[in-house]
């Protein structure tokens, strides 16, 4: 059976997206959060839950939130799962 063995809150700063072509923030910001829970959880495998998606990608492409609220919880087979926090 698999436990959860770290649960955390974090703020995700998505403002260096601007880096991005327009066109490609939304894309670029999805990458970003992965990137940002793989150095914090320390786990490879991260999993991201379709509201984290829908959340970003709310107001298209070209405009993602500057931030954003994560719960991430890191199981004890190494394995990351991620969701908006507050929900």
């Amino acid at each position: 059976m698999v436990e959860a063995e770290k649960e955390q809150i974090y703020i995700i700063p998505l403002r260096d997206t601007k880096r991005a072509p327009k066109w490609k923030r939304a894309k670029v910001a999805v990458k970003d959060i992965r990137v940002y829970l793989q150095k914090h959880m320390k786990s490879d495998d991260v999993k991201l839950d379709r509201s984290i998606n829908e959340k970003v990608w709310e107001c298209g492409s070209q405009k993602p939130p500057a931030k954003i609220r994560v719960r991430a919880i890191r199981f004890s087979d190494g394995q990351v799962q991620a969701e908006l926090a507050g929900e």
